[in-house]
């Protein structure tokens, strides 16, 4: 396929084709980013740079931020198959310097940067293609394959580091070399629609993009990075209003239907990444469980997320997405507050407090990201797929940063709510304020959703 393609000779059916390996690309990025997740304590005293080794996670996480927006936006004026060809080619070169080059922490943190800007243009373009050329029930059936691919993808990253990092951890930098086999499929099926005389806003995305850097690190960093986030956001302003071709217009930011949705998004998936780290610190303090062990336990929820997730089409063709997205958020709140009050009752009983939280979490992205995407048009479709991944990127960043100082706090550790008493009073009270957090979102929706009136699909 070469040239341009419009859509009427780009269907459906070749859609598919190109999202399954779209699909396998992503799953492999993930893996990647949750495995290093899991074990960045052991290779920061492996490599005697302990005190840099939150950055193997931090720095790759913001970036994943970052270039969720700028390539769901650039969906909207650039070739899909070139995209993905560029990405690609950073995932692979990532996976073998990093092998490779192994032996110093800021290379480590330099290779999974790259793996993680390379990776993840199949999770943006595979969102894109699902999104314009899918009819309206494959594309709720698509966004659920999507999010369980995420937590199956996490199951096997957290169990891989746990048994990996036994052997030698850095043959994680080399799983998504795998990537490799699905290629010659991938660039046969994809579009390569450009719209015609189409500019691309290269300083807006750079104002932007540093912008979102340095307000995601000011939670860990200080008022400096949140004083040049501001300034930058301002001259963002000036440079959408005051440009002649801006990557994204004042109008999207003052689609209230929008600002109401993407709301949703902020609020629900702030926890997110929060989860796993609280129940790896539970693990070691109530049942002296170590890491790989603990992850045997989460592997579990991750699967029942995979299984959820996978089913969230049908589960929205039943019961529509309003009582779909209150389910799911039930689920959440449910297994957070049974967490919570058996935090110290064994660790079966509390994985299956987790095992709710993500089924509620599977069942929720299709139904949510639909409803995002439905306030706005075709045109902007591209640049509503990467706002939404960015924000659900950057709250659960911002999640963690600040649930993760409350895990070091005291004051949270002289009585708990729930009863429970010991060191571990302090876990039991942050699950109880992640159900909080998400019981606020079910406010919002109830408040929202009249006035938000997406086009039920």
């Amino acid at each position: 396929m070469s040239g341009t393609t419009s859509h009427e000779d780009y269907g459906s059916a070749q859609a598919k084709r190109a999202l399954v390996p779209l699909v396998f690309i992503f799953m492999l990025t993930i893996l990647c980013f949750q495995a290093f997740g899991f074990v960045f304590p052991q290779i920061g005293e492996d490599l005697q740079a302990p005190g840099q080794a939150s950055l193997i996670s931090a720095i790759p996480g913001i970036i994943l931020g970052i270039v969720c927006f700028v390539y769901g936006s650039l969906g909207d004026f650039f070739s899909l198959k070139k995209m993905v060809a560029v990405g690609v080619t950073l995932l692979l070169i990532g996976s073998v310097l990093g092998f490779f080059l192994h032996d110093n922490i800021w290379l480590v943190i330099f290779a999974r940067s790259l793996q993680t800007a390379g990776g993840q243009v199949a999770g943006s373009v595979y969102l894109v293609v699902a999104s314009r050329y899918l009819s309206g029930p494959d594309k709720v059936v698509f966004f659920g394959i999507f999010t369980a691919a995420y937590q199956l993808s996490t199951a096997i990253g957290i169990v891989a580091s746990g048994y990996l990092s036994m052997i030698n951890w850095a043959y994680l930098f080399l799983i998504p070399l795998a990537a490799i086999l699905v290629i010659p499929i991938l660039l046969k099926n994809l579009p390569e629609t450009v719209v015609s005389g189409s500019h691309i806003d290269v300083l807006g995305f750079c104002i932007f993009g540093l912008a979102i850097g340095l307000l995601t690190l000011a939670f860990s960093y200080g008022w400096a990075y949140l004083a040049g986030s501001v300034v930058l956001f301002v001259l963002f302003a000036i440079h959408i209003n005051r440009s002649a071709e801006p990557f994204i217009t004042p109008a999207f930011f003052r689609n209230t239907r929008w600002l109401m949705a993407i709301s949703l998004i902020l609020i629900f998936y702030f926890v997110n990444y929060s989860i796993a780290p609280l129940c790896n610190a539970i693990g070691g303090a109530a049942f002296q469980l170590n890491p790989g062990q603990v992850s045997l336990h989460l592997m579990w929820s991750n699967v029942v997320g995979f299984v959820v997730g996978f089913s969230s089409g049908k589960i929205v063709d039943k019961l529509g997405r309003t009582a779909t997205i209150l389910l799911a958020a039930g689920l959440m709140i449910a297994g957070l507050c049974l967490a919570s009050f058996l935090v110290q009752a064994n660790m079966i009983a509390l994985t299956a407090g987790i095992c709710l939280f993500y089924a509620g979490l599977g069942m929720l992205y299709s139904p949510v990201t639909t409803m995002v995407l439905g306030t706005v048009g075709e045109a902007e479709m591209g640049r509503a797929i990467g706002m939404n991944d960015l924000v659900m990127n950057v709250t659960a960043s911002v999640g963690i940063t600040l649930i993760g100082g409350l895990m070091s706090s005291q004051a949270l550790g002289t009585m708990s709510i729930s009863g429970v008493t010991g060191p571990v009073a302090t876990y039991a009270n942050i699950l109880l304020i992640c159900a909080g957090v998400t019981a606020l979102g079910v406010v919002a929706f109830l408040c929202f959703r009249g006035s938000i009136k997406p086009e039920e699909r």
